[in-house]
């Protein structure tokens, strides 16, 4: 298998799925896990202070424990839950897409890997159409077609 397959949207859905019911596993055995997520797509409601936002590093370990545990939810794109930031211990509601973890933990043992990338609809659309257009160009004649406008 080529690294190209594991860039499609169908190897991003398996992960996404596989992501799915892994934490599923998680809570319907009520086992505390923690995640390392990319950071920037992940979401904060209300936005953190900028001093802590700047704080978080690009990848992020977040422990889904105690509070944050029990008041975590999951659905088909997103795992949420409510985390304390800072020395004010800052709450907020934290929302991270599912492509977004990069790892899964059960104590100090990673029990899942994700090598997929989340990607936005917009960002998929433009990719497509930049793929679109480049397979229009790869043909001699429509590269024809389009010089005579």
């Amino acid at each position: 298998m080529s690294i190209e397959n594991l860039a499609t949207k169908e190897f991003r859905e398996l992960m996404q799925n596989h992501i799915l019911k892994t934490i599923e596993y998680m809570f319907d055995n009520n086992e505390e896990f923690g995640i390392a997520c990319e950071i920037k797509k992940v979401q904060f409601t209300p936005e953190l202070p900028k001093e802590i936002r700047e704080s978080l590093p690009e990848i992020t370990l977040f422990m889904l424990a105690n509070y944050s545990f029990e008041s975590a939810s999951l659905d088909n794109e997103y795992l949420s839950f409510e985390a304390g930031f800072g020395n004010e211990n800052f709450g907020a509601l934290v929302q991270v897409p599912l492509l977004g973890i990069k790892q899964l933990f059960v104590g100090e043992y990673p029990v899942l890997m994700n090598i997929a990338s989340y990607i936005e609809e917009n960002e998929e659309e433009e990719a497509t159409e930049i793929d679109s257009m480049s397979a229009l160009l790869n043909n001699p004649e429509n590269a024809k077609l389009l010089k005579k406008r």
